[in-house]
């Protein structure tokens, strides 16, 4: 997953110059985001359609609770991946 890409990115000692990033940094960011954006936007759309559905109440609130767990669960990944591409930028522009 984006774990072996951020391991392959180029570090500090590479060519790019003191106080920048290599653009594939950049392109790894915005690959996390997208699959953030992606898992959000299904979450959404399956609790929209829990909501307006017809089954009773209580049902409704077991469903959403179930969806909201799997959703923190897939994007628990995601989001360990982008604090450690922070912590990678931050190391090299410091």
């Amino acid at each position: 997953m984006a774990t072996a890409m951020l391991e392959r990115l180029p570090t500090r000692a590479s060519q790019q110059p003191a106080g920048t990033y290599s653009p594939d940094i950049l392109q790894l960011a915005q690959s996390l985001l997208r699959s953030l954006a992606d898992i959000d936007f299904g979450y959404q759309k399956d609790r929209e359609t829990i909501l307006t559905s017809e089954v009773n109440e209580p049902f409704k609130q077991r469903a959403i609770a179930t969806l909201e767990k799997r959703h923190q669960e897939r994007r628990a990944p995601y989001l360990r991946e982008l604090d450690k591409l922070e912590r990678r930028i931050q190391r090299t522009l410091a």
